[in-house]
């Protein structure tokens, strides 16, 4: 069962007990507000600068994964050079330009 659901089935009990669907929803919109200030509260967002901070955070996120990233195309870039580099030095050795180095 969703919390959805659940929530609605308790404002038609309290409802069917005689409580004001209006006051009932004031009452759940109030607890859902505390709710989401508690737990700001316990990450330490509740201040003013906390959007801020989290901008600068998902910013922060964003160039280090872009640093990963191209750390990674360079790395593969770097493999792929010197794979064809082993080829070219296999090729000349079978072709038999070892003997010009000499």
């Amino acid at each position: 069962m969703t919390n959805g659901l659940v929530l609605a089935q308790l404002i038609d009990q309290a409802e069917d007990a005689g409580a004001d669907l209006v006051t009932l929803r004031a009452i759940v919109e109030e607890a859902g507000e505390l709710g989401a200030a508690r737990a700001l509260a316990r990450l330490g967002l509740e201040d003013a600068a906390a959007a801020k901070d989290m901008a600068e955070l998902r910013e922060l996120l964003g160039a280090w994964r872009d640093a990963k990233r191209s750390a990674a195309k360079a790395l593969i870039g770097w493999i792929v050079r010197l794979g064809l580099a082993l080829v070219l030095v296999g090729l000349a050795v079978r072709l038999g330009f070892g003997a010009w180095v000499k």
